[in-house]
């Protein structure tokens, strides 16, 4: 490395937090961290931090927290930071042209997808939801549009049957760390980013999640809904009616029992075997009753949550 960068970095959640690790660690000069304002959580609404701001302050990095970027205070405040590259992991504020234009080099997002598959908010859940064999992650060029700017670096991982969306969101994150980092040594090392633009017959978009995405169907096949449950758990969560009661679904696991004359959503063993579309069953594993914690299925009958089956 021929020399040191000047960073903005610019994220909020645990996500962000791991590059924002890496980048401590690094010779590189972290100049100024930016996130979203602390939000009141918990009974006492009491103020919290982001995890990128707590990980800001204990390195005694500034950080600042502006509602929007789109004054002209903002603005003219980021660009007396005279950084050379400002890199961008789920900040959740929209960068106006001003911003992106103020560092040297340009604002790099990490962006928890292999770009042009999985613009959006939800890419991470939209992978395991639909089947992809592979997921990754791509250092980005940002531009105005969603995620449409030119890619600098990939970096992939294989979907196995079981991987659920917690699993990808560390993995990827720490993926997403090094990659960045890499990145950036190369940039000081070089002088210069080499990117390419994405294909846009190859596009497809995760949208924002909301709660309705959770309900199971049970009419959909059983690898349908499992790739669901792994995919919008812990948020927004699955659920499904059982019996006329709703039941929060958390881990459910494939069956290759067959059923050709059963009903979609009955009940088949105490041990949480169900019937689903296409002739196919689910053993649900961890389930939650309105009002009670987490159980396994058994429980559940065991406890009057569940008809005696």
């Amino acid at each position: 490395m021929s020399k040191k960068l000047r960073i903005a970095f610019m994220g909020t959640p645990d996500f962000a937090a791991h590059a924002l690790r890496e980048l401590c660690d690094s010779e590189h000069e972290l100049v100024c961290v930016y996130s979203r304002a602390p939000r009141p959580k918990g009974r006492g609404h009491k103020l919290q931090n982001s995890p990128v701001h707590d990980l800001a302050e204990l390195n005694n990095i500034p950080v600042f927290t502006p509602k929007s970027l789109k004054s002209r205070a903002s603005k003219e405040e980021f660009a007396a930071h005279n950084v050379d590259v400002a890199i961008v992991a789920a900040y959740g504020l929209l960068l106006p042209e001003a911003i992106l234009n103020a560092p040297k080099y340009g604002c790099l997002n990490i962006h928890g997808s292999l770009l042009p598959r999985w613009r959006g908010a939800s890419p991470i859940q939209q992978a395991i939801w639909h089947g992809d064999e592979k997921s990754g992650v791509t250092i980005m060029q940002m531009n105005k549009g969603l995620d449409t700017g030119n890619m600098i670096a990939k970096d992939e991982i294989s979907l196995g049957s079981n991987m659920s969306a917690s699993k990808l969101h560390d993995l990827l994150a720490d993926m997403g760390a090094k990659l960045a980092l890499q990145v950036l040594d190369d940039l000081a090392h070089d002088g210069k980013l080499d990117a390419h633009k994405q294909n846009e017959e190859l596009v497809t978009y995760a949208h924002l999640l909301k709660k309705d995405d959770g309900i199971i169907n049970w009419n959909q096949s059983a690898a349908q809904i499992d790739r669901q449950v792994r995919a919008l758990n812990p948020w927004p969560s699955t659920w499904a009616e059982i019996g006329g009661k709703k039941f929060k679904i958390h881990k459910v696991e494939l069956d290759g029992y067959e059923c050709n004359d059963c009903k979609c959503g009955e009940i088949l063993s105490k041990d949480g075997l169900i019937s689903c579309g296409q002739n196919t069953t689910l053993r649900i594993l961890k389930i939650q009753p309105a009002g009670k914690k987490a159980m396994d299925f058994a429980s559940a009958v065991n406890g009057g949550y569940i008809d005696a089956i």
